[in-house]
């Protein structure tokens, strides 16, 4: 990569759009069918039934950077202002780059891009579909932000899906739920919420 193409954690401005390629979460779902159906042949000797869950097992199996979208980004000619991969979730990177630029950042439960898949099993879980999106990790996609000027050249693009924007530092770092109301968003390790059950 050229100097002028390498793309720090801190650059984002004010209003700018946070941006997520592919979808979340997946990663997090597989290892938790991974985990069960080793705990089923443990105690029974029955063999896995993983049948149904190939996108999700893949995600964490065979988890691949997204070189696509450095590309894709280039074709589309826009030039992100701050880019980091999230391998530990989108909470926790969203608050990285927020943190670095020195910024709060928003981002709406509504937007997360959660594949059919992820969604169904975490239900059959238990778990919470955008809490597995915003925590789960390991998903290797890329998190970035660009100027508002740049959304029309994404609009619509199926790998990408913007997520939120970044606000003052003064408004903090929240998650806005599907009813309009404001959570702080934090970056949750995954023992805090499955000790609820």
């Amino acid at each position: 990569a050229r100097a002028a193409d390498i793309v720090y954690r801190s650059g984002a401005q004010d209003k700018e759009l946070l941006v997520v390629s592919g979808d979340l979460g997946g990663a997090y779902m597989g290892l938790q069918i991974l985990e069960r159906e080793k705990a089923v042949f443990t105690e029974t000797g029955a063999q896995p039934d993983l049948v149904g869950h190939d996108y999700i097992l893949e995600r964490q199996l065979k988890p691949e950077a997204r070189r696509d979208i450095i590309e894709l980004l280039r074709a589309l000619g826009v030039k992100p202002t701050a880019m980091i991969d999230i391998s530990d979730g989108l909470a926790s990177e969203a608050l990285h780059i927020a943190r670095a630029s020195g910024l709060g950042v928003r981002i709406y439960d509504e937007k997360l891009p959660i594949d059919p898949t992820t969604y169904s099993t975490a239900r059959d879980f238990n778990l919470d579909p955008s809490t597995c999106a915003l925590n789960g990790g390991e998903d290797y996609e890329l998190l970035f932000t660009i100027a508002q000027a740049d959304y029309d050249k994404i609009k619509g693009n199926p790998s990408l899906t913007v997520v939120g924007h970044l606000v003052d530092a003064a408004s903090g770092y929240r998650l806005v739920d599907k009813q309009g109301g404001e959570h702080e968003l934090k970056a949750q390790g995954w023992d805090a919420f499955l000790n609820k059950g």
